[in-house]
């Protein structure tokens, strides 16, 4: 469970360290959806940093789906 700890904060502040736009957002079932758009080096980073244990609450599983970005994004929000 990632909600109410934090994570979401955590997530925007790492991705726009690393220059990334998009979203870190709530879902119904108290899991949070991550889209992040940016040089695929910088994207790969934070997903390491995801799974890497320092992240806020507790990750039990991460999944990854690589798309070619949309650029709606115009910064990185909490949604």
């Amino acid at each position: 469970m990632v909600q109410g700890v934090g994570f979401r904060w955590w997530t925007r502040s790492r991705a726009l360290e690393l220059g990334l736009t998009g979203e870190a957002r709530n879902l119904p079932d108290g899991r949070v959806a991550v889209v992040a758009e940016g040089d695929r080096s910088a994207c790969s980073e934070l997903l390491g940093l995801l799974r890497g244990g320092g992240t806020p609450g507790r990750v039990d599983d991460i999944g990854e789906q690589w798309t070619a970005a949309t650029g709606t994004f115009s910064g990185f929000v909490e949604a």
